[in-house]
């Protein structure tokens, strides 16, 4: 397949070049542009998504072999620290002999004993100079030890930097994969709701058929409790006039509640 789209590529080019002539590279160029956006937009999300998180994932080697080098620096500066600081003490001590040797022959004597030797004063000069070779020897060096320490700091310090910011930008970039996955399955979910159809003509049969039978029964109940007097038939007693005062009384129960409250007078007088 990848052979046979090659050949194509190649076969549309030389057409282009042989008809189109200077314009066949820009014609070429933007088909190409073309085809590979298209291409990569039909890849399915799950899967960029899972591409994406493989490559946050394969950061891992290169932050560990980052952190390999920052503690590998790390033992070497220790290491320059210790042996600046025994060549700062070596120092110190040669630099006081100097100075108590320059000091001895600043008296003007002809002799001067060491350790229980006598020495001249063409000796001292002479042990004078050899001393003070060695020391501007080891002071050059503890200069270079010195800048070489102070430079490998500084790249430590850059390194520990650098290793900082990749691994809060892989776990930035950890936490924006687990949000697209998020936010896809919530895309998903809005697809799948938005795609799905519903029949209601059950529905609204159900409802149909409880409206019609409540209505049946409301027809049922008035139907049993309708009057049974006929209309036809002619009234032989008077009606009687009712009270409007004791209908009052017997809707509140006023005769009740004053029997009530002399029943209690009478106890209480008891």
């Amino acid at each position: 397949m990848i052979k046979k789209l090659v050949l194509s590529v190649l076969v549309v080019g030389l057409l282009g070049g042989l008809l189109l002539g200077r314009g066949a590279m820009s014609y070429l160029t933007t088909s190409y542009e073309r085809a590979s956006q298209t291409v990569e937009e039909s890849v399915p999300l799950e899967f960029q998504i899972d591409r994406a998180r493989k490559m946050v994932r394969d950061l891992e080697p290169e932050v560990r072999r980052s952190m390999h080098v920052i503690a590998k620096e790390e033992v070497e500066v220790e290491s320059l620290d210790k042996r600046i600081d025994s060549a700062e003490a070596k120092a110190g001590k040669e630099k006081s002999e100097i100075m108590r040797l320059q000091s001895d022959l600043n008296t003007g004597k002809n002799v001067f004993r060491y350790a229980g030797n006598s020495y001249s004063t063409e000796d001292v000069k002479q042990d004078l100079s050899r001393r003070f070779i060695r020391y501007k020897t080891s002071d050059a060096t503890l200069g270079s030890l010195t800048d070489m320490r102070n430079a490998r700091q500084r790249n430590l310090e850059a390194a520990r930097e650098k290793l900082a910011a990749m691994m809060s930008s892989q776990r930035q970039l950890q936490v924006e994969v687990e949000n697209l996955e998020a936010k896809l399955k919530l895309v998903e979910v809005a697809q799948a709701s938005s795609d799905m159809k519903l029949d209601d003509s059950q529905l609204a049969r159900a409802k149909e058929l409880i409206v019609d039978i409540r209505t049946r029964l409301d027809v049922a109940a008035k139907l049993a409790n309708a009057d049974t007097n006929f209309a036809d038939e002619i009234p032989l007693d008077e009606p009687v006039a009712e009270n409007i005062t004791d209908q009052v009384a017997e809707y509140f129960q006023l005769n009740k509640a004053a029997d009530s409250d002399v029943a209690v007078v009478n106890f209480e007088q008891k």
